[in-house]
């Protein structure tokens, strides 16, 4: 029944079951953002106002648990600034997942992966900063968030500048999270994005990605966190690499 729903054959069904059971994997284990991780290598595979949607509503269910568990610890003088600038970005960036040609939101998709990746391998070190600069990492965030699934680098950045510690920092982008993915996910259904088989699909990969964050957060082996982080670079390289490919041979 449910491969009926999904209108998918079983080797898209099975790599979109890896991918994401690697995403949240790597989350558990790195605290690093699965939707870089999962997006380039899903729309590899799938259409990427197929799979931004049922990404965004997937780890929505994992933002509200952390969100409400750290809620005490929030931060409210450096995120609040964030909220209007990401809204603005997510309105635009809504208006150019319905209207704007695929390819160029591939091509995008592939450029951005290709960027993040090379500023992560060159580690460039955070300075501190205003909450000025809420409004690009706001824009940013927002904008990239609801076209790629994608976001969390410039949320990430923001909160870094402010020099918030490890507990503050983890409730506050838990929060911005919350915030940024429920008003994408009402978005993405107010204009029709959500259907039958992408409903079906975020159903059949919630408890993929339970179990990947349970493995992950449990998961007690010993890794050089700095080479983890530069694999998952190089694989991001690739994937935006690949990405670019793409867009460029698209028909």
């Amino acid at each position: 029944m449910f491969v009926e729903l999904l209108q998918l054959s079983p080797v898209q069904i099975l790599l979109c079951i890896v991918i994401i059971f690697a995403a949240y994997m790597v989350k558990g284990l790195s605290g690093f953002g699965a939707g870089l991780v999962a997006i380039p290598f899903l729309v590899l595979i799938l259409p990427l106002k197929f799979i931004v949607p049922v990404f965004s509503l997937l780890s929505y269910t994992g933002t509200i648990l952390q969100s409400l568990q750290l809620r005490k610890q929030v931060v409210w003088g450096d995120l609040l600034p964030l909220i209007p600038f990401s809204l603005a970005g997510i309105s635009i960036a809504i208006w150019l997942l319905v209207n704007i040609e695929t390819r160029l939101l591939v091509m995008g998709l592939g450029i951005f992966v290709l960027a993040y990746s090379i500023y992560s391998l060159l580690a460039i070190h955070t300075v501190p900063g205003s909450r000025r600069w809420a409004i690009l990492a706001g824009s940013c965030g927002g904008l990239v968030g609801a076209l790629f699934g994608t976001g969390g680098p410039f949320y990430v950045a923001y909160l870094k500048m402010r020099k918030l510690d490890k507990g503050a920092f983890r409730a506050t982008i838990a929060m911005v999270f919350l915030i940024d993915g429920g008003t994408r996910v009402v978005a993405y259904a107010g204009t029709g994005l959500y259907s039958t088989q992408s409903l079906t699909l975020v159903a059949v990969l919630l408890p993929v990605l339970l179990l990947a964050m349970y493995a992950g957060n449990h998961l007690h082996i010993k890794i050089d966190q700095h080479r983890f982080n530069q694999t998952i670079s190089i694989m991001l390289l690739f994937s935006g690499a690949m990405l670019i490919y793409k867009a460029l041979n698209f028909s």
